[in-house]
């Protein structure tokens, strides 16, 4: 395990409700998500971190969450994306095959913020190590309502997040009161129907 892997496993681990990743799936993302992550998915599977505040995700799982969200938007011009993780209330973590970590989505507040590519798509091994070592719990948090939701809602399934009913861009209020668990990918195509995606400046990409 490498240092910053080791890092992400001390502040978000450990590791629950592992899936094993098929080798087909892999092969499958090779050449278009680093090596690095691919060896992270045969090592660790996909599954979720602090308690469930934080997903790895099966990017296949989730292209109708990429195109509801982003495919009618100037952002498909600018990279190939796929999420390869989420937060359990709907922080998109998309990876761009030449861009890498340069773009995320909050889907409860339909916003995102574009970045300019930190590192050259022969440095995307290391770029995706630094990704996981940036994580943090706080980022991931929404209104520190994580651990009040797991005590009321109970645990997460691996394909389920928080949800606000109504969603917040209907309106809803962003307390605890207003929380459900519900199928995440459901969820969040849901979302990106109801608001056009707000793309933060200064656009970076």
């Amino acid at each position: 395990m490498d240092e910053d892997f080791e890092y992400f496993m001390q502040t978000m681990g450990p590791a629950i409700l592992q899936r094993h990743v098929p080798r087909s799936t892999v092969e499958r993302f090779r050449n278009k998500l680093p090596n690095q992550l691919l060896e992270y998915w045969q090592e660790h599977g996909w599954c979720g971190y602090a308690n469930g505040l934080f997903w790895t995700v099966d990017p296949q799982e989730y292209e109708p969450v990429v195109k509801a969200w982003i495919g009618g938007t100037s952002l498909m011009d600018k990279d190939t994306y796929h999420i390869i993780a989420r937060s359990a209330f709907g922080e998109l973590y998309f990876w761009g095959e030449r861009t890498g970590d340069s773009l995320k989505v909050f889907a409860p507040g339909s916003y995102c913020f574009p970045r300019k590519a930190m590192y050259e798509e022969s440095e995307l091994d290391f770029g995706l190590r630094i990704f996981f070592g940036n994580r943090d719990r706080e980022e991931n948090d929404f209104g520190d309502l994580f651990t009040p939701a797991l005590k009321k809602l109970g645990p997460l399934a691996h394909d389920e997040m928080y949800g606000f009913v109504p969603a917040l861009v209907l309106g809803g209020s962003s307390d605890l009161a207003r929380l459900q668990k519900v199928k995440a990918v459901e969820h969040l195509v849901f979302l990106a129907q109801l608001e056009s995606l707000e793309i933060m400046t200064p656009p970076c990409l």
